[in-house]
């Protein structure tokens, strides 16, 4: 399915490219006299504002998969699926707070220099060619592929050429200027994206409701669905494998959620260039209060395009565009695209720029914390320990345009091996319980110790098989378990925890690690606006699942 792009629809679509090309090499420019550092280039100078780094994490985390896939499980499941943006808010407070004042105390440029200081160096190689495996052959490849079937999809761009347009656009800013030039365009990036999500929200339901407004269209869609309202999914529903009921607010999403915002490089690299630990902190905040309107733009949509699929008179009124391609619950992800079609010319444009703001900037973060890790973690460390400025930058471009021509590789190669693609996010599911274990317990339990770390960390993998594959010819029954795989994450961490806790006792007898760190009371002290807004987070959350509980 394409849809009809009119002159002023690619008008807007151009202009909004220009703006972030333009504004990304205007703030990649080298002040005169001044040869940029790693500092600058990885780091951003360390002058980033609370609210470029609160836009930034946004901009850093929606991507294709949101846009396209959210509303599509809006379309098949409903506002369950919200439950990944809600629950990040307050994960987002949990970090900020708890997490963030240690590695900025540290100094850290990647997390894998976290591991180095609190364990080992060989523990820290492991998981830093871990994290650029996991970009370029996940993160980046997944991008690149989601990001061009989605511009397949709505405009009919041939899978190859989306992908390498996606990557000369954002190679064209972000390889050259580093997180300075990804961090303040992710700020427009933001603008358009959330623009154009509430655009799309704003045209779906007005269009449920006959005209009559969002409020009118709301209550339609309310009505006409209520079953696609339910937070809090029961056992008799077909996606509760997906999104086991209560397990979702105290199971295995925390270990999903922990994982990504606290350790994972591409989100919080912006934190730790901020100008000062309140200012990243900030930062948090608003990302927090963001994540709370995102369902908006990423999941109504999907619910509205569901109710005027199955709405005779609203089909009737739409044409004959209304009857192609028509989404279905097997078929979901059509939801997004298909509402496309509907929005007047001109706000076609601001829509699809939102669409791509999502992904290249995702895009920009992955290939920039992947060469922050290649360059600090592996090069400096084992290539060429007195390298200057000028070479350690440069590494840092070079090692992101590799990482990119890769994934630009790869990405193609996905389409039509829907399998291996889910196989793919089944196996990051499995490490990260054992990753999340190894840094809790090393950030907050002092006899925690590097042979106790990576026997755990091993034994994750094993761990994580047995909830999730039974040899044939045994019985699932009696020696395995079959849970939800959210659950399974969830009982991975904690036995992992459980492993670690008793190698390192075993090898400490109980007494305090040498590289444990110190951690004061005064370190996790917030100021009032922190706190005030995490309570403002934690009330709007208690209301929403209270509305929308069952």
């Amino acid at each position: 399915m394409t849809t009809n792009f009119e002159f002023w629809d690619y008008f807007i679509f151009i202009a909004y490219a220009i703006l972030i090309l333009g504004v990304g090499l205007w703030v990649s420019r080298d002040k005169e006299g001044h040869q940029k550092n790693a500092e600058d280039y990885f780091l951003a100078s360390k002058s980033l504002p609370w609210w470029a780094i609160g836009a930034s994490l946004i901009a850093a985390n929606i991507s294709a998969e949101q846009f396209i896939g959210m509303s599509g499980s809006g379309f098949a499941l409903g506002l369950a699926i919200a439950s990944y943006e809600w629950m990040a808010a307050i994960t987002l407070i949990i970090v900020g707070k708890y997490f963030l004042p240690i590695f900025i105390e540290k100094g850290l440029y990647t997390i894998p220099e976290f591991v180095e200081k609190r364990f080992s160096t060989n523990l820290k190689t492991i998981l830093a060619v871990f994290w650029i495996g996991l970009y370029v052959f996940v993160n980046l490849t997944s991008v690149l592929y989601l990001g061009a079937l989605a511009l397949e999809t709505i405009m009919g761009i041939p899978m190859v050429y989306g992908v390498l347009g996606l990557a000369l656009f954002a190679a064209a800013y972000s390889l050259y200027g580093g997180l300075s030039a990804v961090a303040w365009t992710d700020v427009i990036q933001v603008v358009f994206l959330i623009m154009g999500g509430l655009v799309t929200t704003y045209i779906a339901l007005d269009t449920v409701s006959g005209g009559e407004g969002v409020i009118a269209g709301l209550k339609t869609v309310y009505e006409a669905a209520p079953d696609r309202f339910a937070m809090i999914l029961d056992a008799s529903n077909p996606e509760f494998k997906n999104l086991p009921g209560i397990g979702v607010l105290v199971g295995g999403m925390w270990v999903a959620n922990l994982y990504y915002w606290g350790f994972n490089q591409y989100i919080i690299q912006r934190t730790l260039a901020a100008k000062s630990l309140k200012e990243a902190q900030k930062g948090i905040l608003l990302a927090a209060f963001l994540k709370l309107i995102i369902p908006v733009i990423v999941v109504l949509p999907g619910i509205a395009a569901y109710v005027m699929v199955n709405d005779p008179e609203i089909l009737a009124s739409l044409g004959e565009a209304g009857m192609r391609n028509l989404p279905t619950v097997d078929q979901a992800d059509k939801a997004y695209p298909w509402l496309l079609q509907f929005l007047p010319t001109g706000l076609k444009g601001v829509a699809f720029a939102a669409l791509a703001a999502a992904i290249v900037s995702s895009l920009a973060s992955m290939l920039n914390s992947t060469s922050t890790i290649f360059t600090m973690d592996i090069y400096k460390q084992y290539i060429h320990k007195n390298a200057s400025d000028k070479q350690t930058v440069n590494v840092g471009r070079l090692s992101a345009f590799v990482a990119l021509v890769i994934a630009s590789i790869v990405a193609p190669l996905l389409d039509g091996l829907d399998q291996a693609f889910q196989f793919i996010q089944e196996f990051t599911g499995m490490v990260s319980p054992g990753i999340l274990a190894v840094f809790i317990l090393g950030l907050f339990w002092k006899k925690t110790t590097n042979k106790g770390a990576i026997i755990g960390a091993l034994s994750s993998i094993p761990i994580a098989l047995y909830f999730k594959v039974a040899p044939k010819g045994w019985s699932t029954s009696a020696v395995f378990v079959d849970v939800p795989w959210m659950d399974q994450m969830g009982y991975t961490a904690v036995l992992t925890m459980l492993v670690i806790a008793i190698a390192s006792f075993i090898q400490n007898k109980g007494a305090t690690d040498e590289k444990a760190i110190v951690i004061k009371k005064e370190l996790f002290k917030t100021s009032p606006l922190y706190n005030i807004g995490a309570f403002a987070v934690m009330i709007i959350l208690v209301v929403l699942y209270s509305l929308f509980w069952k």
